[in-house]
């Protein structure tokens, strides 16, 4: 009995101390129970559990997300008919709508004014009649020097304009209007048709401004002569805008602006008076000029220029 009474005092004594330490051992003392470096890494490991970079969540049997690319369309060579009419310089793709609306656009005879319309390869476009290209068009400024023809081919086989606009661009493009051989200056050079019969024909009275070097001083008489009109033959009366003497040089270099068209017509007014020409350089056409642009070099026309040239 007291041997058993003993045991279980020796056993409550030894918990009772148990319980002591393990109070004061759980107690971190300064400086312990603070993360090490290597569980910060995550390198670490606890109980089997790694302390590394987590996978992304992903749930049981789900596939990994994949962006699919969509194919590019496939280029049938169609063409929808409003980029078609503004490719061909006559208006913009949301103007272009409106002229399709009003039945003035063809393709291959057949009046079209629905939206969204596509051209097919080999149609033919008309727009108020007159057959269109979808081809872009281009725009450039030649400063031509003398001894050029101002023609897309010489069956003389001499040296043309065109020798000269070779590495320009790839369209097929023509001079807009003409330069003779001898005559130097601002020559343009496009591919768009629409804008060169508007630039060319007389209603619109497109403005040249050229200065003339003469073999002699022009007299007051005769520049007097020039700005009544000289008679031509076989066209008529040739009638100059303005005409006058170049500031700060010899009286035998004039400036003289006209918006007739006629062939030879600056070259033919003082010849009918007794005059030759040594020099004729074309300085403007319809107000763009040939400054910055060396003697047989071009540049591309702004779209601001070329803005400019449909409003006329």
């Amino acid at each position: 009995m007291n041997n058993r009474r003993n045991q279980s005092n020796d056993r409550n004594s030894q918990g009772g101390n148990n319980r002591g330490k393990s109070t004061n051992s759980s107690r971190p003392s300064a400086g312990k129970g603070r993360p090490t470096s290597e569980s910060r890494s995550g390198s670490g490991s606890e109980g089997g559990k790694s302390f590394g970079p987590k996978k992304p969540f992903q749930k049981h049997g789900a596939k990994p997300f994949v962006r699919k690319l969509k194919a590019a369309p496939v280029d049938d060579g169609t063409i929808r008919l409003n980029k078609y009419v503004a490719n061909a310089g006559i208006a913009s793709r949301r103007e272009a709508d409106e002229l399709i609306k009003t039945g003035i656009v063809t393709v291959n005879g057949n009046v079209v004014s629905e939206m969204g319309y596509k051209v097919q390869p080999g149609d033919e476009v008309r727009f108020d009649g007159k057959k269109i290209s979808s081809e872009k068009n281009v725009y450039f400024l030649l400063n031509k020097p003398k001894g050029f023809i101002s023609t897309a081919k010489d069956e003389k086989d001499r040296k043309t304009v065109m020798d000269l606009m070779s590495s320009a661009t790839t369209a097929r493009i023509f001079p807009v209007g003409r330069l003779d051989r001898q005559t130097s200056g601002v020559l343009l050079f496009t591919n768009d048709g629409y804008l060169t019969k508007k630039l060319t024909h007389p209603s619109h009275d497109v403005k040249k401004i050229y200065h003339v070097t003469l073999d002699k001083n022009l007299t007051a008489v005769d520049m007097a002569e020039i700005k009544k009109g000289i008679r031509l033959i076989p066209e008529g009366i040739a009638e100059i805008d303005a005409i006058s003497y170049i500031e700060k040089r010899p009286k035998n270099e004039i400036g003289l602006e006209i918006h007739i068209g006629w062939n030879r017509v600056v070259r033919r007014i003082f010849e009918k008076l007794g005059y030759k020409i040594d020099a004729l350089d074309r300085v403007s056409f319809a107000g763009l000029t040939k400054k910055t642009v060396q003697r047989g070099d071009y540049r591309a026309l702004t779209e601001l220029e070329v803005n400019f040239l449909k409003m006329m």
